[in-house]
């Protein structure tokens, strides 16, 4: 390992220690205050938790979510040199530049909810020029994984700080809550490969047909990421390695970025199948960072649902998406400023002078749930 690879490394793991739990005390003061709301216990359902892991992150009751931000990371890969997916590379290119434009899918959203768009390109291939798109290109593309390694672990935790950096940026600007996308052909390849590896299933188990494939093309992209695993071996106890021999440069850099929202004590929201593995890489390098995970959408790719178990995550949305980007974090960010809002103004029993002594019983049991 040279010297500035160890220095990268040792850069990471300081990051890492500068990442603590939620706060337990604000969550319990948030419990304390959704008790005494004046409504029946628990009646606004997952809007009560939201708040709550809000409360946590921040250490405050009182939160808004006003400046919000998504993170989007670009970056082709090698390995659709083997025919895993149907788009072509040049796809990334144009989707890349157009995100900054709002004219794809998260980028419209963003638009149209007022949540600042930041686009880093990490890797992508085809030449273009957009001054608009942040350039920390560490190649143009990776490596085919099914041949050799995707990339080299210094690149890997190259593409790790990048995302850290954009987080810490964020952090900077103010912003108040963060979102984690994509933009790459073939990464639903390479997520399918890393969770793999991180969960110890075969490929047959986590891959889905990402943005559409025939029979015979998605046979052969279960085909190559078992071939790479058996081929490369990386170590499932070590993420970094495991991003290096079968990731991307963007899911190294979303991984980062969830790191760095975490340091920067930020919630950060999980987008879809790309993102949450990413977002599995980063707590198993780093648990604490879980605390600061906010799930949005349920993803249709086959390996969301193992992945999100691995994380303890539910998504809080069920809207039939697999588009990626970063698409379902604006969306995700207008319920999360809708659970702040009622913690922040809605009264109490005693503010809004009613005598809530007729909960006292139900307070006491679940008097909510029918049995079937």
């Amino acid at each position: 390992m040279n010297n500035a690879n160890t220095d990268q490394e040792r850069l990471l793991r300081e990051t890492i220690a500068c990442v603590g739990p939620a706060d337990r005390d604000a969550m319990e003061r948030a419990e304390k205050r959704q008790a005494e709301l004046a409504k029946p216990p628990g009646s606004l359902g997952l809007l009560e938790d939201i708040s709550v892991r809000i409360a946590g992150v921040t250490g405050s009751l009182h939160n808004r979510m006003d400046s919000r931000r998504v993170l989007v990371f670009a970056s082709d890969n090698g390995v659709c040199e083997e025919g895993v997916s149907s788009a072509p590379q040049t796809v990334t290119m144009a989707q890349t530049v157009n995100l900054t434009k709002g004219l794809t899918g998260c980028g419209t959203l963003c638009r149209h909810f007022g949540v600042d768009l930041e686009v880093w390109d990490v890797g992508v291939k085809v030449p273009y020029r957009c001054e608009a798109v942040i350039d920390r290109r560490i190649a143009r593309g990776t490596a085919n994984l099914y041949r050799e390694p995707a990339m080299t672990r210094q690149q890997a935790v190259r593409a790790i700080l990048i995302g850290v950096e954009a987080a810490k940026k964020a952090g900077t600007d103010g912003v108040n809550i963060l979102g984690i996308g994509e933009m790459g052909i073939g990464n639903t390849t390479t997520s399918s490969a890393v969770l793999a590896v991180l969960t110890g299933r075969r490929a047959a188990d986590v891959t889905g047909r990402g943005g559409g494939l025939t029979d015979s093309a998605y046979a052969r992209k279960m085909e190559v990421i078992d071939g790479a695993i058996a081929r490369h071996q990386p170590d499932p106890k070590d993420p970094i390695d495991v991003l290096t021999k079968v990731g991307g440069f963007d899911l190294a850099a979303m991984c980062g970025a969830f790191i760095g929202a975490a340091a920067g004590r930020i919630p950060v929201v999980v987008d879809g199948f790309i993102s949450v593995v990413a977002a599995l890489c980063a707590v198993r390098l780093c648990p604490a960072a879980r605390d600061y995970l906010i799930p949005s959408h349920r993803s249709y790719e086959k390996g969301f649902v193992l992945a999100s178990r691995e994380l303890g995550l539910e998504a809080y949305l069920d809207l039939g998406m697999r588009l990626g980007e970063g698409s379902g974090c604006p969306i995700a960010f207008e319920v999360v400023s809708a659970a702040c809002a009622v913690l922040d103004h809605m009264a109490t029993f005693e503010e809004a002078e009613i005598n809530d002594d007729y909960l006292t019983e139900i307070r006491a049991g679940d008097s909510f749930t029918v049995a079937p």
